[in-house]
């Protein structure tokens, strides 16, 4: 006779339904009913493994408990994996993911990968309509351009922008014949555009002039212009101005192209910083197109920004590898979430990019003093001024005062290692044998754990 599924003999594991009842209301955040069940099935699974081989059964409140345990477990190792206190000083870290999302920019982009979108869809008729526009628009918004457009990142905008030339020339300086992030240059991306590259002018000195003979001829149909943000020539050097190029190409029959590299919608000098190009500059200046990214200055998510004249954004926006080079939902959202807080006004006080530059050495002064009197006398730590860089190949040279804690090991070295390997990872930087942490890049929420991590990080040193 075969048992029955209460049968002591027998033993079956509680429903799902039953496990779900005792997870601890609240303990699971924000975790989506699908991935719940998911889990609690896992679990449920594994105790008929264990009831298979004999072990005596779990009660329904230590299976909820299991559950709960893997979910926290899951949510550990992403934050352990991944998250990072940046002492660098560097504030936007190619390496560590460039700019920070704003917080809420963060819970836009979520929303909009968690759900169905009106990505291409029209709310009235019901069918096809133009692909989500809000990003777009309050590009034009806050540049001026006519039209905009946003690519998965600034290098395939430009390829795109140089796409205008078709298999004609594009003329560029030998002093912007720059190497960007990942060893990509400006030559090459110039010729799988398809594009001729025409060289003028010299490394240190190029003037306006330089660029009449190839469009007057016909050897060039596009000027681009690269702002070199990621190195800074001195010395004897000229560089063309902006509108002079404008108005001689215009003449010529000739399209300006103006790559920015990081951009800036705020005024850099306002923070005691060289004038970083704005895109809107660069379109009263002349410009037709101007390219820039989402992830460094701006201070969202990785993205091209496309801006400038109608007609040419329409004939980027038709170009086949447009649609291999378009950003998906959430960076759309995310994008437009970050620019409406440019347009809002906010940007300084809610943007981590620009909270970081406009940080006062004050303010960073008295963060020193209160993390060095919480630090384990081991760290023999102490505040010391510093000097910040903005980073990601935006004002190469320039820095900001800065403050931070210096702590005075037996190895710095070893100490940086134990650092960076502990949980959570701590980036620091080495200087005058010491270990140097800047506070500018860390968030103020991240202050309380640094002791901890730097302790911990002290014991492992000293095994070593």
């Amino acid at each position: 006779m075969a048992k029955r599924a209460d049968d002591p003999g027998n033993p079956r594991p509680p429903s799902v339904e039953r496990v779900l009842a005792a997870v601890r209301e609240g303990s699971y955040g924000s975790v989506d009913a699908i991935v719940l069940r998911d889990t609690a099935r896992d679990v449920l699974s594994a105790e008929r493994a264990r009831l298979r081989n004999g072990d005596p059964p779990a009660s329904v409140e230590v299976l909820g408990y299991e559950v709960e345990g893997v979910l926290a477990a899951r949510e550990r190792s992403l934050v352990e994996t991944l998250v990072v206190i940046n002492a660098t000083g560097v504030i936007v870290h190619t390496n560590l993911g460039r700019a920070p999302w704003p917080l809420e920019v963060a819970a836009v982009a979520a929303d909009a990968a968690h759900n169905y979108l009106l990505l291409e869809l029209d709310r009235d008729t019901g069918r096809r309509g133009r692909r989500f526009r809000d990003a777009e628009d309050a590009l034009v918004a806050l540049t001026g351009a006519e039209d905009a457009l946003v690519t998965n990142n600034n290098a395939a905008a430009v390829a795109l922008a140089v796409g205008l030339a078709g298999r004609g020339g594009v003329a560029v300086s030998r002093g912007e014949l720059v190497e960007i992030g990942g060893g990509v240059r400006i030559p090459e991306i110039v010729r799988r555009a398809g594009a001729r590259l025409v060289e003028v002018g010299t490394t240190n000195r190029t003037r306006a002039a330089d660029f009449e003979e190839p469009l007057a001829d016909g050897r060039a149909r596009i000027v681009l212009r690269v702002h070199p943000s990621n190195f800074a020539q001195a010395g004897f050097v000229e560089t063309p101005d902006a509108r002079e190029v404008a108005d001689l190409a215009h003449r010529l029959g000739a399209i300006v192209v103006d790559d920015l590299g990081s951009g800036a919608l705020l005024d850099t000098a306002r923070y005691g910083l060289a004038h970083e190009p704005m895109p809107s500059e660069r379109l009263a200046a002349g410009s037709d197109i101007v390219t820039f990214s989402g992830d460094k200055l701006v201070g969202g998510p990785q993205a091209g920004l496309v801006v400038g004249r109608a007609d040419l954004v329409a004939r980027i926006r038709k170009d086949p590898l447009a649609r291999a080079m378009r950003p998906d939902k959430a960076t759309l959202a995310a994008v437009a979430a970050t620019l409406a807080l440019y347009q809002s006004g906010r940007a300084e006080s809610t943007i981590p990019v620009w909270r970081m530059i406009a940080l006062s050495p004050e303010a960073l002064w008295e963060r020193a003093e209160r993390l060095v009197a919480e630090l384990d006398p081991r760290a023999g730590a102490s505040a010391v001024e510093l000097r910040s860089t903005v980073g990601g190949g935006s004002l190469p040279g320039e820095t900001l005062p800065s403050w931070g804690v210096a702590l005075a090991v037996r190895s710095a070295d070893r100490m940086v290692a134990a650092l960076r390997r502990g949980t959570p990872c701590v980036l620091a930087r080495i200087e005058g044998g010491r270990v140097i942490l800047d506070l500018r890049t860390v968030r103020e929420d991240w202050l309380g754990s640094l002791p901890e991590a730097i302790a911990t990080a002290i014991d492992g040193a000293n095994r070593r």
